[in-house]
């Protein structure tokens, strides 16, 4: 954020609450600048004076917490294929929401033309799933499910990787069942 004149928190969170609303009303590459000031009841130069670019904006709006749900914790049924199968069903109903989809879109897009930007989307979105993913990889591969030298940060980037793809690829969504064929495949090549 560009140094200058301190904010007024109540603009500030004017400007973060009409990104969130516009960016779920008209998606990321319809919303503008020109939309969120008048939305927010602000000018334009005092959203470009806190913020350098659109993206800017959407990412802290996403950033600020009143985007994304939380990340769910996996289930831990003991049977690994079984609790990775009903987690992605969950979560591949969540991404497939026009909402889902479209803040996906946009967060993807706002993190596009800044590293910095994209670290801070990747650690407060992506990663927590993996994290959660590996977590119950590792117990599965305590319990002899998995292979010891499986390799478990692939298999969880695998899974969240691959349905995102198709979520950004727009040409054909991803499935529940999608879901359960990509464990499947996935854990062929590292069950014990």
């Amino acid at each position: 954020m560009p140094s200058g004149r301190k904010r007024s928190e109540s603009s500030r969170q004017a400007i973060l609450e009409a990104t969130r609303s516009l960016l779920l009303e008209v998606g990321y590459e319809r919303l503008t600048i020109d939309q969120i000031a008048a939305r927010a009841g602000v000018g334009k130069q005092t959203i470009y004076r806190w913020w350098a670019s659109k993206g800017e904006v959407v990412a802290d709006a996403a950033l600020d917490d009143g985007v994304t749900p939380h990340p769910v914790a996996l289930p831990d049924t003991g049977a690994i294929r079984a609790d990775l199968q009903t987690w992605l069903r969950q979560w591949v109903t969540d991404i497939t929401t026009p909402e889902g989809t479209g803040l996906i879109l946009a967060l993807t897009a706002a993190g596009s033309d800044n590293k910095t930007l994209a670290d801070r989307l990747y650690t407060q979105f992506s990663a927590p799933h993996e994290d959660r993913i590996r977590d119950r990889l590792r117990r599965a591969q305590s319990e002899g499910q998995l292979r010891a030298d499986a390799d478990l940060e692939s298999i969880a980037s695998t899974l969240v990787g691959a349905l995102l793809y198709r979520v950004l690829g727009r040409n054909r969504p991803p499935t529940t069942q999608d879901a359960d064929h990509l464990v499947e495949l996935v854990l062929r090549g590292a069950e014990a």
